[in-house]
């Protein structure tokens, strides 16, 4: 377990068919994403972090911000545990190419 690390799981409510849906991500000490699952509106979900991205997925290039997020109607944010985070990175991340 890692102290430095937050781990947070934000839905974000919206029309576009295109953007995903919610976005649950692991972040380091200076909040930047360090590794990030996009969940769409299709079913499918893209993984992002150091080693790889998708077209439509890439770790931000900012701090996420803190309380700031929830005070956007559009998003609902919440606290994971790294337990929940790793399960779901290993269920839904595959494997970077080497």
């Amino acid at each position: 377990m890692n102290p430095n690390r937050q781990y947070i799981d934000v839905l974000w409510k919206h029309q576009d068919h295109e953007d995903p849906v919610r976005l649950v991500s692991e972040l380091g000490e200076d909040r930047s994403e360090l590794r990030k699952l996009e969940f769409f509106p299709d079913g499918t979900v893209d993984a992002a972090d150091s080693a790889r991205e998708t077209p439509r997925t890439r770790l931000g290039i900012g701090a996420v911000p803190s309380d700031e997020i929830n005070q956007d109607q559009q998003f609902e944010a919440l606290a994971i545990t790294e337990e929940a985070f790793e399960a779901m990175w290993l269920e839904h991340a595959r494997p970077a190419k080497q």
